[in-house]
């Protein structure tokens, strides 16, 4: 018996290592990106943002409200403050929507760690999660347009939080912003490679691709499916979907996952809960599923 630990232990460190050695870089450039993006960047971004106010874009101002949500490093906690404070300026609900759904699906340092993927995936993840904050606030739209009720959002009680990058040192200031980013990840992203090293060796490579490949036709709503409890954090599944991809995944199934995982993510649908209400709150899930199943068909179609 403790012969076989100890082949088991060895198989399963062999394959946590390789997957590390594969994959840290991208980690932690990732983090590097993204914490040079919170504290040069971050006021820049949420200040052109408030400037849109300003600007007679009407409807097409979710297409620049949508890339800064992308470009904003903040999680959800972190971004419903600053989008009510949006709100507080007399920015429209339908740029609010697309604001809030691209910056849940992506952020700097989630596009770093997707180059792990290949450029295909990395490609195909930026371009779904684009028009996916598209589509959320033209919903939006139609949805104050068709019911009279110009509030989508409920942000009472929401205020910005207070700043962490204050350190007077610049440099000081971006080593502990870096030293956040490795505290709030670093778990999750070990995680992921040991839950990789699991599925290395003991899931059947021709049984995951029967599943999610291209010849079977629920391998999209399969995924959609998985994401949703699979999902914890972007950096930790990034192994995951290396593996699974490289063991016949297709890319319309993983496409799907990148979609639902971080849009049904548990932390993220507390505070969307609260934001949105019940009735909002369902028709967003809706909206998720709807829209992961139509993205991973048509690049099903392309791919």
């Amino acid at each position: 018996m403790i012969k076989i630990f100890h082949r088991e232990f060895i198989y399963l460190w062999y394959y946590f290592t390789l997957q590390l050695e594969q994959i840290y870089a991208y980690w932690l450039l990732g983090m590097a990106i993204g914490s040079f993006v919170s504290v040069f960047g971050k006021k820049r971004i949420h200040e052109f943002v408030a400037s849109l106010s300003e600007r007679k874009l009407s409807i097409f101002g979710i297409v620049p409200a949508c890339i800064l949500g992308i470009a904003s490093p903040l999680c959800m906690y972190g971004t419903i403050p600053i989008a009510a404070s949006f709100r507080e300026k007399g920015m429209r609900e339908d740029w609010l929507a697309s604001f809030m759904m691209a910056s849940i699906l992506l952020n700097p340092q989630l596009i770093i760690y997707s180059a792990a993927l290949g450029s295909t995936a990395l490609i195909v993840r930026v371009l779904s999660c684009f028009f996916c904050g598209i589509f959320a606030g033209l919903c939006v739209n139609l949805y104050g347009k068709f019911s009279g009720n110009k509030n989508f959002f409920t942000f009472s009680g929401f205020y910005e939080s207070n700043n962490h990058d204050t350190d007077p040192n610049i440099f000081m200031r971006y080593i502990k912003n870096f030293g956040r980013n490795v505290r709030a990840t670093g778990i999750y992203f070990l995680l992921g490679i040991f839950l990789t090293a699991l599925f290395q060796r003991y899931v059947p490579a021709e049984s995951f691709a029967r599943l999610f490949g291209r010849k079977n036709g629920f391998g999209v709503l399969m995924a959609a499916t998985i994401g949703v409890p699979l999902y914890a954090c972007g950096g930790g599944t990034i192994p995951l979907l290396q593996v699974w991809l490289a063991d016949g995944m297709s890319l319309a199934s993983a496409s799907a996952f990148m979609i639902t995982g971080p849009a049904t993510k548990i932390t993220n649908l507390g505070a969307l809960k609260i934001v949105l209400g019940a009735k909002n709150f369902m028709a967003y899930l809706a909206f998720v599923i709807v829209y992961s199943l139509v993205n991973g068909l048509i690049v099903e179609l392309l791919a």
